[in-house]
């Protein structure tokens, strides 16, 4: 790439929070996510399936108010852009400079108006990168199906080349693991005292996904294995954090449940394994509710803390960017067929490629 020609474009793809609690931007970011899900429950038409979106939102707007009250608002936002221009430096400072923006699906900037910017570098080349390490329906792949659509609806055509499945890179599963002997240390605990349990605490999906082919909790319990075998414990525990704003079927067991069946330990250390930033689901769903969960049941609680501007995440984001991009990185484990997007130009824990 020559200084005359466009850079690759990447845009890095997060959930999104609001940041503070204004009940108009609480209501419009539960709006979006009710009806992005609509399909969890039957609706005659599109125009139902919004106003179920709108009824859900306006259930859940009081509660999550106070949650954001609670916590100060969300710094998931900042944290974000904070890995979006870490990324920049991290591809610059390896002699690839490309035009970074970052998009959320629920909040701003949107994926649209990160498109709309980077359409405007003329970059020829467009890397979709989700900052979701365990591939899952309603983040991975919604996110990358936005992309698509919305390049669509706004007529840029550039060579797209996304990720999708990415726990298995191995700079990300020891920064991770490095993350938890941290944070023992911190709590003064040893992970092979047995009064002591590693729980794993992962974001929890409806079961209807699951039943329709996601491999999220495949790839989640892959996860806490190996991070477990990093660690050296061969005991551990594994919840989920559901939602039950609809009544359907979650992911089993909750992280609440999962404590209580904890039998002759003292001491819990929680590490929220699906979440690469500080935001409500680990300030307040882990850190006051779960806690406070866990000291009825008399545990003590401790938590690993999220590693979200831990300088090597920047250099796995990068190494994913230049991978999608054609780069030979030998550290990374093979590319494989994406079972849960095909087409997909890096992902880890698909199909391995047919031999010709």
């Amino acid at each position: 790439m020559t200084n005359s020609e466009p850079r690759p474009a990447v845009l890095l793809l997060n959930f999104g929070e609001p940041e503070g609690a204004d009940p108009s931007a609480v209501t419009r970011f539960l709006e979006r996510i009710f009806l992005a899900n609509a399909r969890l429950e039957p609706h005659p038409d599109v125009a139902a399936a919004r106003a179920r979106s709108r009824e859900l939102a306006r259930r859940r707007t009081p509660g999550l108010l106070q949650v954001y009250e609670r916590i100060g608002g969300s710094p998931l936002g900042r944290q974000a852009d904070a890995q979006g221009a870490a990324l920049d430096r991290a591809l610059k400072a390896r002699g690839h400079p490309m035009s970074v923006a970052v998009g959320m699906q629920f909040t701003e900037p949107s994926i649209e108006e990160a498109l709309r910017r980077l359409r405007e570098t003329g970059a020829a080349a467009l890397v979709p990168l989700p900052a979701y390490p365990l591939c899952g329906p309603s983040t991975t792949i919604a996110a990358l199906r936005e992309v698509e659509e919305t390049l669509n609806r706004v007529g840029w055509r550039p060579r797209v080349r996304g990720v999708t499945g990415w726990h298995r890179h191995p700079r990300y599963a020891r920064l991770r693991a490095d993350a938890t002997r941290r944070a023992a240390a911190e709590a003064g605990w040893n992970l092979a005292d047995p009064d002591v349990r590693l729980v794993f605490s992962a974001h929890g999906t409806p079961l209807r996904y699951i039943e329709e082919g996601s491999r999220y909790v495949e790839y989640v319990e892959e996860w806490c294995a190996t991070q477990a075998r990093a660690l050296g414990v061969d005991r551990w525990t594994l919840g989920y954090q559901n939602h039950t704003n609809r009544r359907i079927a979650w992911t089993p067991p909750d992280i609440e449940t999962a404590l209580e069946r904890l039998p002759g330990v003292a001491k819990v250390l929680v590490d929220p394994v699906s979440f690469m930033h500080e935001q409500s689901e680990t300030l307040m769903e882990l850190d006051v509710d779960l806690a406070e969960h866990a000291a009825t049941l008399g545990l003590e609680f401790h938590r690993v803390g999220i590693p979200h501007d831990d300088g090597a995440f920047a250099g796995v984001l990068a190494d994913l960017a230049l991978a999608a991009l054609g780069a030979d990185l030998p550290a990374l484990p093979p590319r494989t067929s994406c079972r849960c997007r095909p087409g997909t130009a890096v992902c880890f824990n698909g199909e391995p490629f047919s031999q010709p």
